[in-house]
């Protein structure tokens, strides 16, 4: 079962998140990770501890944004993820209208 799943607004960013998940931190060990690019249509593979899910969300008009990223978040649900994190660009260079908090929210609905 999945125990953590995330959310990424792009490749960089999914890439940047699995690779610290899997690599752990001190003496504690990694989680068996694995980066999916866009919304899987199947489950994940056994075995798989956390799941980062990268979409192409950031430079995407705020109701894409927010679609795709609750694609996301059912698919993960459905894996069985315990916690699950939005990881958006830190520098906010979304589009001009901005979509990141739009994207941000929706899981709240």
């Amino acid at each position: 079962m999945m125990l953590l799943g995330v959310i990424a607004d792009d490749f960089t960013g999914a890439s940047d998140i699995a690779n610290t998940l899997a690599k752990g931190h001190g003496d504690a060990p990694g989680l068996s990770t694995t980066q999916f690019l866009g919304v899987p249509q199947g489950a994940a593979p056994t075995g798989c501890e956390a799941g980062v899910v990268a979409l192409k969300t950031r430079s995407v008009p705020a109701e894409e944004a927010v679609a795709e990223s609750l694609k996301a978040l059912a698919w993960l649900k459905a894996q069985g993820c315990q916690q699950i994190v939005f990881k958006y660009c830190s520098t906010f260079d979304s589009t001009p209208q901005g979509n990141i908090g739009p994207a941000r929210l929706s899981p709240r609905r």
